[in-house]
């Protein structure tokens, strides 16, 4: 009970409510013992009494603020229903977390929605970590059997249970695909596909539709998983309990039959399916009963070809297939045989002879019709020792036709388990230990309960006592391993109710009495119950309905049931007539016969047995509830001698809605299942605890005296007692201490109230201390406002004073200014006239000199123009022939061009889009270019208007100008009259030079305009061309990102492929070996001595076949090459090809056990079909590395083809003469291919001819090919040249048997460079076979060498570099390479096959690489990087207030030694480049090598900082920032940070800044969502769900912030995965750029002794 000082003013309660089960209310006033009602206020606002007649009266408590949402239901301080449910409610529909812990118990709730939280990169994440590490899932539920059976060697059981419709078989097909993942992915093995191959066969056959879920499992199931010693799945087996047989032949509304009938309906319309005579399931008695016919959202016709291909897989050929589905095709049309009834009385049934639906079903199952129908509606019976045969009416006949249906379901049912069992069924002496799931049927109540809710039920009462018993076992394991005086914890034991149904004259036991009557009745068994039950001995958990005498109600411990008794009988004995079995026994079909001839050996727990009319041969048969008993004794045999695991699926809601939550619902299945029965042991004991050292940090506030962390358990012990009065509320064990419910919360106020004390003392000295700040700065206020308006009227006078000086200053400076004005306009006005005057004097001279270059210009001109015309006319003639002789040899040269079109034919159609784009774009700037040369002929020829007028003004002013100086020189007396007239004229002509001056200015400002507009349109073109070169720009790098990405893609698909291919290599190389030390087990025969693993010898030539996988493996080979098998099967005559093939029959299947292969009779291998299986693997590994290889270099040349051309694009869109000049070139670029071309052609031509003529003449060639060869030693000097017999010890010595210490004192690149110049000469010496035999030699021992060492950093970084170096030394000396040097010499030899070889072997050392740090960078990356306290103290001062106490089973982990921290990260970083330093591999390289691993070590922390609630804090956010940074720091101070490695870092780098940063306001959000641009939405979301603090001082974060976010978040560009994980398996392809290495020489070489190559000699 919890403390009565708890309820106090402002407390939490939980009351009930009708509707929402518990609300939670507030105390209004303290309560005092006595008072028999509490004042509280509902959520709602409203004030309510609540009535409490004694302290027990109270209402529960609720928990405190900070531990809203937890993860475990046992870390709450209060543990009760209200607590439970509310915490539940909270995960489920605010933080969308449908798993939650309860103690060793994982609560899962179907969300009905599909989620992102099963996919590998969440299996990555908990694979490996401790359960009490990660939020809760089915995975760490898995993961916990899973190192629980590897570390104790024992056997695990998942026990997963719950209502219809909860989930377990969803929980159940992901824990096994965990299962499969974890224990089968490192060996690539075939068994975790078979196990996972299962589910859907099982789902197809045993489950089906039912009112309350989709996809209900009618059965239940255990399946066993079986585990080798290295934890690897090696088998697995099947147990099924108590198949719903009679869903066969019955369904209820809205339900359906099992789902394979309307699979095979759906695909009624298949070429194969159509004998099966099959129908639309409306038209099925079996199947339209329910009236559902389809299930929204599912395709039955894909759900049967998921199932075909599950068969396929567990090795069950397609005839047996089409056999089963005839079967149940038969099913079918059995329920639509019609029995109609006869006689009199209507007494008699019986069967058309016409019925077709029995002539179908006799058809498929090959029996005889007329038997079946006259068997079905007949009985027989034996009076007397005689044999009657007495007619059965028609409800019998029916009732005998649906039992035979419901028997030929059950025997295929079970005959396909054991079918599935013999698939998945490991070799023997192997299995280890195995781990099971128990999926089976949760408690069942409905309207009208029959025989199959009885014995579920029962199952349920079984498991619930098993349940109880083990949570009550490991609590008090708890108390002892702690030493506690503690006194045992009753608790609810249902075994009264088991025995009431399994005990001495139980039910069961009465029930097979009343089955072995002859006239037993259900009413009769229903009697035997009530007398047995009531009257003589009354049982506390049975009880008789009032209104009934056929029914009886049990008490089971999660509710009331009512059973109607109609049926009973009948499902237990479960009969069927001996006659038809006998039919059936004689099908013509081999597997229905197969079916019912096993009736015979069948297993004492097989479900139904077979009625016989001979009462002399009868014997007892077993019922269904017996079977079904001693079934479920096996089980709970099994779950006793394993360690459990529970989960417990809940329904929120009937109406399948997601994230609905239905309170009443789900208190009901929380009651049912046994979580809270687990929260009452808890909180019957000691349900807090805490470890000495998280007392002291969280209490020692409370604690007196010298505080210290050593002494922590002596000061616990001291303060406890002064701190809760009460001893039995707390008590010390040795490691920890423990509470009861409620005290935790009462120390916690104890604490806030401490806290509280300090608080008012702080704030009262802080209150002080701002007074008399405040006080001191109202004084310096004061004077400083003193101060300033003293100055303010000291300025004031100053200004004053400063006016007045300034008016006199003014009145002078007016006064100068008028007199100088008067000046100014004298002197103007004087200057004036003289400037008239001169300048009528200058304009007479300069029209004189006008006139006089006029005449001159005139004269010019006109010669000029009879020049022009003259070179014209003889230029026009030249052009003229000139045309006439090319026009004759175009026509010629288009001859030639047409002939060659076909040759650039495909160039032009793989630039048609080009072109297309290019003529567009041409066209755009001819239309723009028109447009401005319109504009500028506009311009110009209103300039050519105003020029001409100008130059007629100007002749007219010049023509009156000399009019006035030829007229004569007036008399000395003028007359008045032409004084007169000679004023007008002058006037007249100031008119007129003013009119053409006004003309002349409109004129200008005309010409002003069109210059303006000019400039415009030059902007305007000048603008648009820049758009368009923009434009050219941005498809120019949207076509080259698009291909780039695309060719990235084909890469990392090519080197995936290399991947799979190595591992596929490996597991090859395995097989050989086994199948050699199973040879010489059987034999005893010593090896022979040419079975070495010395690598191959050089003198025999290698094909480029032989670079195979199955060819270059450093094994023996005990087993002959597919090549060779396939050679003597083709070639050979029988005799032989039975010899040749391995050597018995035995060891072929010793063999086949190895690899996994299927031993059944029906699909038995034979040697030469697996050679035949070998031969085809390699062909297509070899065609599809030669089509991908094909594909890249494809793709690569029209990629360097299009750069060519878009770059071309954007020098041809600047101008058209540029195009005109791009497109001779072009043109001519095209000319010079074809007449390389034709020159090639002539060469091979050539060729081929002295290779004809060497064939034929060979002794008159012999000087002429001499003599090249002859010549070629004394062009290449500084080889070195190794005699045909050193050649295998040369690899020997250089490349297989050398010691690890002196292979890394080499220089960098020695052995490659020793054998390429011993190649080099032998290709020099003429002798083209021995290099590439050499070369071949090298390649392969270089690939064994890497094999050699695996896991060795060093070495494989110096094999990598030597084959890089191989590589690029071929590559520089090849044929393509060397045409444009005229230094080098290219090889003879075609080594092309080689360098590809070597170019993908430099791919796989890098990727065995990768694989070695990652290997030791795996575990100790989490641990680095977010568990690691570099920054000490930082994490300690924080402890959260109630302590998640681990489950039980899952302890922590041990380590041995000093905890991982980021010096190890950095540590094996190191070595890594260190290594690649030492061996000078390019900057590239190393910068991919690194960024692939920055990106693993960003994915591992990333990934599990979204799953474990513990590191979502600020403290712990900051740690792991500090840590981060100390990563980039060493990433940058080496350089690495170009490639990319870094910026790979940012996603974590985010989420740990929003770990950090406010989480409060409406800024708060849209920074957050500014901030994190590399996160997600979910990403984002879910760590602000998981943020936790870890002190009073940090706040939870609110829901409406979150949904404040989510609102930010959905304006947000959605560039960002929807996924919730990062990828941790996503793999960067590499890129070895091509450097060529320096020229080689002999002489350059420093080999020392060590390598004993001295008979190596310089050529």
């Amino acid at each position: 009970m919890a403390t009565l000082e708890l309820y106090s003013k402002g407390a939490n309660v939980w009351v009930p409510d009708p509707d929402a089960v518990w609300v939670s209310a507030q105390l209004l006033q303290d309560y005092r013992p006595g008072e028999k009602h509490l004042l509280l206020q509902l959520s709602n606002g409203n004030e309510v009494r609540y009535p409490v007649g004694s302290p027990s009266d109270l209402p529960p408590l609720g928990n405190p603020d900070i531990l809203e949402g937890e993860n475990d239901l046992t870390a709450l301080s209060f543990l009760h229903e209200p607590a439970v449910l509310h915490n539940l409610r909270v995960r489920f529909l605010d933080y969308s977390s449908i798993y939650t812990y309860c103690g060793i118990v994982l609560v899962a709730i179907n969300p009905y929605d599909q989620l992102p939280i099963y996919g590998e990169e969440v299996i990555d994440a908990y694979s490996g970590q401790d359960m009490a590490d990660m939020e809760p899932h089915i995975f760490s539920v898995a993961e916990e059997a899973y190192r629980t059976m590897i570390r104790e060697e024992k056997n695990q059981s998942i026990i997963i249970s719950g209502e219809s419709g909860s989930g377990k078989t969803v929980s159940a097909k992901f824990t096994m695909r965990y299962f499969a993942v974890v224990g089968g992915a490192a060996q690539q093995t075939s068994v975790e596909e078979r196990v996972l191959a299962s589910n859907p066969i099982m789902e197809s056959i045993g489950n089906a539709k039912t009112t309350r879920n989709d996809n209900s499992s009618r059965f239940g199931k255990y399946i066993e998983i079986g585990f080798g010693r290295k934890g690897d799945i090696i088998g697995a087996n099947m147990r099924t309990y108590l198949l719903e047989k009679s869903r066969v032949v019955f369904q209820a509304s809205t339900e359906r039959n099992y789902h394979i009938f309307y699979q095979l309906c759906a695909s009624r319309e298949l070429p194969e399916m159509r004998s099966l005579k099959l129908d639309a399931p409306e038209n099925f008695r079996y199947t339209n009963q329910g009236g559902e016919m389809q299930i929204p959202g599912t395709d039955d016709l894909s759900d049967l070809e998921r199932t075909r291909s599950a068969f396929t897989i567990l090795g069950v050929q397609p005839d047996q297939q089409m056999e089963l589905f005839r079967i149940l095709s038969a099913v079918l049309h059995l329920g639509n045989v019609n029995i109609q009834a006869s006689g009199r009385s209507a007494d008699r049934g019986y069967i058309d002879a016409e019925d077709r639906s029995l002539a179908v079903f006799s058809k498929l199952l090959g029996v005889e019709g007329s038997q079946l129908a006259h068997w079905l509606c007949h009985r027989r019976l034996a009076v007397g020792g005689e044999m009657l045969v007495k007619p059965m009416t028609g409800q019998q006949a029916v009732e005998a036709r649906d039992a035979l249906a419901k028997h030929i379901y059950g025997q295929l049912f079970a005959w396909t388990v054991q079918r599935l069992n013999s698939a998945l069924r490991a070799q023997q002496g192997r299995t280890k230990s195995f781990v099971g799931v128990l999926d089976i049927y949760g408690f069942e109540t409905f309207e009208r309960n029959s025989f199959e809710q009885f014995c579920i039920n029962y199952a349920n009462e079984k498991l619930q006592q098993q349940f109880n018993r083990h949570v009550f076992h490991l609590e008090q394991e708890e108390y002892i391993r702690e030493e506690l005086a503690w006194s045992r914890i009753e608790f609810s034991d249902n075994q009264q109710c088991i025995d009431l149904i399994e005990g001495q004259l139980g039910m069961f036991d009465l029930l097979d009495e009343e089955c072995r009557m002859p006239k037993g009745s259900d009413e009769s068994w229903v009697r035997k119950l009530y007398d047995q039950h009531l009257s003589s001995k009354p049982h506390p958990h049975f009880r008789k309905p009032r209104m009934s005498n056929s029914a009886f109600i049990v008490l089971h411990f999660a509710d009331t049931v009512q059973y109607e008794c109609d049926g009973f009988l009948d499902k237990n004995r479960d009969t069927v007539f001996e006659e038809l079995i006998n039919i059936l026994k004689a099908s013509q079909s081999e597997l229905v016969a197969e079916l019912f001839q096993q009736q015979r050996n069948v297993s004492p727990v097989a479900n139904g047995s077979i009625r016989s009319g001979k009462r002399a041969a009868r014997e007892h048969k077993l019922t269904v509830g017996f079977q079904f008993r001693q079934s479920l004794q096996m089980l709970m045999e099994t779950l006793n001698s394993t360690t459990p695991h529970y989960v417990r699926c809940i329904k929120p809601n009937d109406l399948k809605e997601p994230f609905l939550f239905d309170p009443k619902r789900t208190v009901q299945q929380l009651r049912a299942c046994g979580v809270l029965e687990t929260i009452r042991i808890s909180a019957a004991g000691y349900p807090s605890r805490w470890t000495y050292e998280e007392f002291f940090s969280r209490y020692r506030i409370l604690l007196r005296g010298p505080q210290s962390q050593d002494q922590a358990q002596a000061a616990c012990r001291q303060a406890l007692p002064q701190l809760i009065p009460d001893p039995d509320q707390y008590c010390f064990g040795k490691t920890k201490v423990f509470f009861r419910a409620g005290q935790v919360a009462l120390l916690e106020r104890l604490r806030a109230e401490r806290l509280r004390v300090a608080a008012v003392i702080i704030q009262s000295q802080v209150r002080g201390w701002l007074a008399r700040i405040r006080y001191t700065r109202i004084h310096w206020a004061t004077l400083t406002i003193q101060r300033y308006s003293r100055g303010a009227l000291a300025r004031r006078l100053a200004l004053i004073l400063r006016y007045t000086r300034a008016a006199l200053v003014i009145q002078k400076t007016y006064r100068m200014m008028v007199v100088r004005q008067l000046f100014l306009m004298i002197r103007q006005a004087t200057v004036t006239i003289q400037a008239f005057a001169r300048g009528m004097l200058e304009r007479r001279r300069y029209r004189l000199l006008v006139a006089e270059r006029a005449a001159v210009l005139l004269q010019a001109t006109v010669r000029g123009w009879l020049a022009r015309q003259a070179y014209r006319r003889v230029r026009a003639a030249v052009v003229f022939m000139q045309c006439c002789i090319r026009r004759k040899a175009a026509r010629r040269q288009l001859l030639k061009l047409k002939s060659e079109a076909r040759s650039v034919e495909r160039y032009r159609e793989l630039n048609k889009g080009m072109e297309v784009k290019l003529m567009q774009l041409q066209l755009k700037a001819d239309q723009e270019a028109r447009e401005s040369a319109a504009l500028r002929e506009t311009l110009m020829a209103e300039r050519e208007a105003s020029s001409a007028e100008l130059a007629a003004l100007r002749a007219t002013i010049q023509k009156l100008e000399s009019q006035l100086q030829e007229k004569p020189q007036p008399g000395p007396v003028i007359s008045e009259k032409e004084a007169e007239e000679r004023r007008r004229a002058e006037e007249k002509a100031a008119q007129e030079i003013l009119q053409l001056k006004e003309e002349l200015q409109a004129l200008q400002k005309e010409k002003e305009s069109f210059c303006k507009e000019r400039d415009d349109l030059s902007a305007s073109l000048l603008e648009q061309e820049e758009k368009q070169e923009e434009c050219v720009d941005q498809a120019v790098s949207q076509v080259t990102s698009a291909l780039r990405a695309e060719v990235d893609e084909e890469r990392r698909k090519y080197q995936g492929l290399l991947r799979e291919f190595t591992r596929l290599e490996q597991r090859y190389d395995n097989l050989r070996e086994m199948s050699l030390l199973t040879e010489r087990t059987k034999g005893h025969r010593r090896t022979d001595s040419t079975q070495s693993l010395e690598p191959l010898s050089p003198t025999t030539p290698l094909s480029p076949q032989s670079l195979t996988p199955l060819s270059v493996s450093p094994f023996p080979s005990a087993v002959p090459s597919p090549e060779e098998v396939r050679r003597i099967s083709v070639t050979s005559p029988s005799a032989e090809r039975r010899v040749s093939m391995w050597s018995s029959e035995a060891s072929m299947e010793q063999l086949m056990e190895k690899m996994d292969v299927a031993k059944d009779p029906a699909v038995k291998m034979k040697g030469e079909d697996l050679a035949h299986a070998y031969d085809a693997v390699r062909v297509a590994n070899k065609f599809l590395e030669s089509q991908l290889r094909n594909q890249c270099s494809q793709w690569e040349k029209e990629l360097e083809t299009l750069r060519s051309q878009l770059a071309q694009a954007v020098s041809v869109s600047s101008s058209a003469a540029q195009r005109q000049d791009v497109q001779e070139l072009l043109e001519a670029r095209e000319h010079e291919c074809v007449r390389l071309r034709r020159e090639l052609k002539e060469l091979r031509n050539t060729v081929s001819l002295r290779r004809l003529l060497t064939q034929v003449f060979p002794s008159a060639l012999a000087t002429e090919t001499s003599s090249p060869a002859q010549s070629k030693p004394s062009a290449v000097t500084g080889l070195l040249e190794c005699r045909k017999r050193d050649e295998t010890k040369l690899i020997k010595n250089l490349v297989t048997d050398i010691r690890v210490d002196s292979a890394l004192s080499l220089a960098p690149g020695l052995p490659a460079s020793v054998l390429f110049l011993c190649v080099r000469q032998a290709d020099c010496s003429g002798d083209q076979a021995r290099a590439r035999s050499l070369c071949s030699a090298a390649v392969t021992a270089m690939k064994a060498a890497l094999k050699k060492h695996v896991s060795d950093i060093d070495m494989t970084v110096l094999w990598l570099k030597n084959i890089c170096l191989f590589h690029d030394l071929l590559t520089q000396h090849s044929p393509k390479q060397t045409l444009d040097s005229d230094t080098l010499v290219p090889l003879s030899a075609d080594m092309s096959d080689l360098i590809r070889t070597l170019s993908d072997l430099s791919i796989q050392a890098y990727q065995q690489l990768l694989s070695i740090t990652e290997t030791r960078l795996q575990n100790i990356i989490v641990p680095a990087l977010l568990e690691s306290e570099t920054i000490q103290g930082l994490s300690g001062s924080a402890v959260k207030l109630a302590v998640s106490r681990k489950r039980a089973g899952s302890d922590p982990r041990t380590v041995g030694g000093e905890a991982p921290t980021m010096a190890s990260v950095l540590r094996e970083l190191g070595a890594l480049h260190t290594a690649l330093t030492q061996q000078a591999l390019p900057k590239t390289l190393m910068e991919q090598a690194f960024h692939q691993l920055t990106y693993l070590i960003c994915a591992s922390a990333f990934n599990s900082l979204l799953l474990r609630k513990d590191m979502c804090s600020w403290s712990r956010g900051l740690q792991i920032r500090y840590n981060v940074s100390v990563l980039e720091e060493w990433l940058r101070g080496r350089g690495l940070q170009a490639g990319g490695a870094v910026a790979t870092l940012e996603p974590l780098i985010q989420a740990v800044q929003l770990l950090q940063v406010g989480k409060k306001t409406e800024a708060d959000a849209q920074g957050i969502v500014r901030t994190c641009s590399a996160l997600s939405s979910q990403q984002i979301v879910k760590i602000l769900t998981l943020y936790t603090p870890h002190s009073d001082l940090d706040e939870r974060v609110t829901l409406n912030f979150i949904r404040s976010v989510q609102g930010v978040l959905k304006g947000r560009s959605n560039s960002q995965p929807s996924q919730l994980l990062m990828d941790v398996r996503r793999v960067f392809p590499v890129i070895f750029l091509y450097s060529p290495p320096p020229v080689l020489s002999a002489e350059q070489l420093v080999i020392p002794d060590s390598l004993k190559i001295s008979f190596l000699r310089k050529a």
